[in-house]
């Protein structure tokens, strides 16, 4: 038996009831009815895409506290416009989707962290590990670090390029930009991680010779 696939529980609605005016009015009790469940369809793409949805929003910047409401309201747009996404063309919705998800959670992010900082409350900097034991989990935090560093626009195009290992032209589409738009910023993302890559590695190697 297949295991159960994770939806969204925002997806299953209950049916509304309304009330009488009247005891005239009122009907003859019905039996309970069952939530509303989600299509065979939404949730193979959940199952397809959750992973590279939560990553998708995790490298634009969503905080972790904030990624699974993020990731439910990408499924949710999806789930309200299933009927009109051509099954090859789920992958790039939902990347365009979880883009102007993950940009709407930023502003959102740098709001909470102005009003913060407006009554005195700054949260402390993230702290480093004192040991990370994983040359893996080193490397991904270093990528996060990276990425949180690069502009917004030129983060975009180098995650969905790089990392989802999307097409120039599907990148485009995605973020509704011209295809030599996504090119331009892909080549000026490239420039700016080398260079934070090398400065990371120059700091590395002056700290251990310290």
């Amino acid at each position: 038996m297949n295991a159960p696939v994770w939806v969204p529980s925002c997806i299953i609605v209950s049916r509304v009831v309304t009330l009488p005016t009247s005891p005239e009015e009122a009907p003859l009790p019905e039996r309970p009815t069952e939530p509303v469940r989600p299509s065979r369809r939404f949730r193979k793409l959940v199952a397809r895409h959750i992973d590279l949805v939560a990553r998708t929003v995790r490298r634009l910047g969503v905080p972790p506290t904030d990624i699974e409401d993020a990731v439910q309201k990408v499924f949710l747009t999806a789930n309200g416009k299933l009927n009109a996404i051509h099954p090859e063309q789920e992958r790039g919705f939902l990347i365009a989707v979880a883009t102007r998800v993950a940009s709407h959670e930023r502003r959102a992010q740098a709001r909470r962290e102005r009003t913060r900082e407006a009554v005195g409350h700054l949260p402390s900097p993230g702290v480093q590990t004192p040991e990370r034991a994983a040359e893996q989990a080193q490397m991904r935090d270093l990528l996060d670090t990276i990425l949180d560093r690069m502009d917004a626009d030129l983060r975009a195009v180098f995650v969905l390029f790089e990392l989802e290992e999307l097409s120039l032209t599907e990148i485009a589409s995605a973020l509704e930009i011209p295809r030599g738009t996504a090119a331009s910023r892909l080549r000026r993302a490239r420039e700016d991680f080398q260079n934070q890559c090398a400065d990371a590695t120059a700091e590395g190697d002056s700290g251990g010779t310290a």
